[in-house]
């Protein structure tokens, strides 16, 4: 899907053809999409179609007549039949009089700018216009991790009762998550510290504040991320500590149980066995069996009392 941009008077407009000034937005373009846009601009295919391979890493390149901004955005999919989140590249294409947003995905991110719910925003100042989809990108970053935080805590919260797979399939999925974004926002940030030293790029005084805006916010979020990662693997470790306990005790119970009803299995395998009665006790007494029992009984009292007593039950 190809669209067309502009802003004015702060007021975004959607038009027909493009002209100085405008944005070109592609989301999940078509091969003749991105063919009309590369012959229309004199651009590489190959620059406009990286935002749609996944395995693209962030990174700037200057080329003949424009420059390539690639970086990495947080996004949503279904892991195990649960919402997670994982990231893809949004590609970036700087002209001397106009920019070009690609991605395979209707992100939120300028859905932002769309909506015109951006203040002091203009398509007609280029750098201000990628340093605002900066910073709407961490900001979107430090949601997520927010999210992933909250997920977190609720399943840690469900340790004392019953953990179930499930739980401990998600929270691999969060720690996943967390590598994904440790990744692409390092990746992100190497973006930032190149775009700060390109002379090329026309930049005024307060797209440099902005700048230095995004990139505290870019760290915050990598200190958040790391923060994240080390508590969920601290979550990990009381998961598997607190289903080797269970386990423990589940087997402490087991063999307490067995030690008890070893007793009335071992006298009355004596008595079975097959040897004259008049040496066995209790065998010609009135009651006999009786007797027996009351005596298995007994004991197999003391013993628990016993296993009980050291805390084996």
């Amino acid at each position: 899907m190809l669209n067309i941009y502009k802003t004015d008077e702060s007021i975004l407009h959607k038009l027909d053809a493009p002209e100085e000034g405008a944005w070109i937005h592609l989301v999940n373009p078509t091969s003749k999409e991105i063919n009309q846009v590369s012959d229309y601009f004199e651009l590489e295919v190959n620059d406009v179609a990286a935002a749609l391979d996944e395995e693209e890493s962030s990174r700037i390149s200057l080329e003949d007549g424009y420059t390539l901004i690639l970086v990495d955005i947080p996004t949503t999919e279904v892991r195990h039949e649960k919402k997670m989140y994982t990231t893809i590249p949004l590609g970036i294409i700087l002209k001397h009089d106009l920019i070009i947003t690609i991605c395979r995905e209707d992100t939120p991110i300028l859905q932002y700018f769309i909506t015109n719910r951006v203040r002091e925003f203009s398509t007609k100042k280029k750098m201000r216009f990628i340093y605002q989809i900066l910073f709407r990108s961490a900001a979107l970053y430090q949601s997520n991790l927010y999210t992933i935080d909250r997920k977190r805590t609720e399943i840690e919260e469900r340790v004392e009762g019953d953990t179930q797979n499930v739980d401990l399939i998600e929270l691999h999925e969060l720690e996943s998550t967390l590598v994904y974004f440790a990744t692409s926002l390092r990746a992100n940030n190497i973006v930032l510290e190149r775009l700060k030293r390109y002379k090329r790029l026309e930049q005024y005084s307060e797209d440099m504040e902005l700048l230095e805006d995004v990139t505290v916010e870019y760290q915050q979020a990598i200190e958040m991320t790391n923060i994240y990662r080390d508590i969920i693997d601290g979550t990990r470790e009381l998961l598997s500590s607190v289903i080797d306990n269970r386990l423990n005790n589940v087997m402490k119970y087991l063999t307490s149980i067995t030690l008890v009803m070893a007793i009335p299995t071992i006298i009355s395998g004596i008595y079975g066995m097959n040897v004259s009665g008049k040496w066995m006790p209790l065998s010609s007494t009135p009651y006999g069996f009786g007797i027996i029992c009351v005596l298995i009984l007994i004991i197999c009292l003391i013993a628990i009392m016993i296993l009980r007593k050291m805390k084996m039950l």
